[in-house]
């Protein structure tokens, strides 16, 4: 015959186990949720940078809104997003602004330092010289623009597109363009 003790005894280690394993029955949803990475975002209003490089004074960037991210979707790498427009001066070696650009939108890679713009983007640099595009890359390290997407270039004289894109500097003094036409107007004495 059982003693009551070791009745009572079975019965509350059959309760807890029965307990546990209540307990650790899981939701799928809730695993899922507690295992998510999660994007931390800090975002700033009124935004006024300054860029440097070795030293020089290089940009001014100014924006409505910045979110900065710790962790991009596609690689595990911070960035910065201007998701309401962007508008950067560019100065040459004596503080002159010598570009501006202006678009709806940026997106800068810190780890490359590069930015991505799209949506309306238009570079003016102080001879008149326009760049008209929809995307364009604008590498900070080598100072330069580039896009593979159709581009359009204005001048006093002559207008110039790039259907499979250009590459410029970043006053555009020097520019190549892909799959180029236009017309321009070259000086006599450059003619054979």
């Amino acid at each position: 015959m059982s003693k009551p003790g070791h009745i009572f005894s079975t019965f509350s280690k059959l309760a807890i186990g029965s307990f546990l394993l209540v307990a650790c029955e899981n939701d799928i949803n809730e695993v899922r949720a507690l295992t998510k990475t999660v994007t931390a975002m800090e975002q700033g209003r009124e935004i006024v940078t300054y860029y440097s490089q070795s030293g020089k004074m290089r940009a001014k960037l100014t924006s409505p809104i910045m979110n900065r991210y710790d962790k991009d979707s596609t690689a595990d790498a911070p960035f910065i997003e201007f998701p309401k427009t962007l508008h950067v001066d560019f100065f040459n070696d004596s503080l002159k602004v010598e570009t501006k650009l202006d678009a709806k939108y940026g997106k800068y890679r810190e780890n490359e330092n590069k930015v991505f713009l799209k949506d309306s983007v238009i570079i003016i640099n102080m001879s008149g010289d326009t760049v008209f595009c929809k995307e364009l890359w604008w590498d900070q390290r080598k100072e330069k623009f580039y896009t593979d997407k159709y581009v359009e270039l204005r001048t006093k004289r002559d207008t110039l597109r790039g259907f499979n894109g250009m590459e410029a500097t970043q006053d555009l003094s020097s520019r190549t363009f892909f799959n180029f036409k236009g017309t321009t107007v070259v000086a006599s004495d450059t003619m054979p």
